[in-house]
């Protein structure tokens, strides 16, 4: 195992105010006049990304400073070097133990993956890649449109706030598109700042599914699995 740890002098946390520290758009001093700057969704973020290998411990002092730490699986080769890594273009990397990739087609499933933001790109795009999918990026709706027209993708992965055409208005055009195939292409809306009724609007706008972000890649993967294979299934 490996264990990484990051610690600050600051201003340290109470120990009844460390369970509001995961809450999504949260943070300790919730007060229209706190002094802290920030979102509180960073940690949340993190969080679940660290879920998927067991989690983050905190600790943490008032007035001293704050200590979060994560421990990675790290596994040694067979000459008891450590393993070299494979190139990938996110954050997530192909090394640690997630599991064999559950497409075993010839010809792996296209995803394309429109988002604007690289972060979001490099991990999807990493971990799809990883469980056995082809991906192509889209980073505006127009493009994502073309995209879909083009290569006729498997599924497509439409974030909704996107710059120019947004992902709502993207899914929009897909359906009316004059091929069918295009058409009826398998779409999953994601969504960073989830608001009441957001999965009504996405769903009436054509998308198949929702799924409000952070999103467990665990269930991205079981959303994508469930999408492609009503798409596949005969009809009647």
């Amino acid at each position: 195992m490996v264990r990484f740890t990051v610690w600050d002098t600051g201003i340290g946390i109470a120990a009844e105010d460390l369970p509001k520290l995961f809450r999504p758009l949260n943070q300790p001093d919730g007060t229209l006049a706190r002094r802290q700057a920030g979102t509180g969704v960073g940690l949340t973020l993190i969080q679940r990304m660290a879920d998927l290998h067991g989690g983050v411990n905190v600790e943490s002092t008032p007035g001293r400073g704050s200590q979060f730490a994560i421990t990675l699986p790290w596994t040694l080769s067979a000459s008891g070097s450590a393993p070299r890594r494979k190139h990938t273009t996110g954050l997530l990397r192909k090394t640690h133990p997630l599991g064999p990739p559950p497409v075993s087609a010839a010809e792996p499933p296209l995803i394309l993956l429109a988002d604007d933001n690289e972060t979001n790109l490099g991990t999807y795009s990493d971990y799809l890649q990883f469980k056995g999918f082809q991906v192509r990026l889209a980073r505006q709706g127009d493009e994502a449109v073309a995209l879909a027209a083009d290569l006729k993708p498997d599924l497509i992965l439409m974030d909704v706030q996107m710059p120019g055409m947004d992902g709502l208005e993207a899914t929009r055009h897909i359906r009316r598109h004059p091929d069918r195939q295009v058409a009826a292409t398998p779409i999953i809306a994601l969504t960073a700042l989830a608001m009441p009724g957001d999965r009504e609007r996405c769903l009436e706008a054509g998308a198949n599914e929702y799924l409000s972000e952070p999103v467990s890649l665990t269930v991205l993967i079981k959303t994508i699995e469930t999408q492609l294979k009503r798409a596949t299934r005969p009809a009647g």
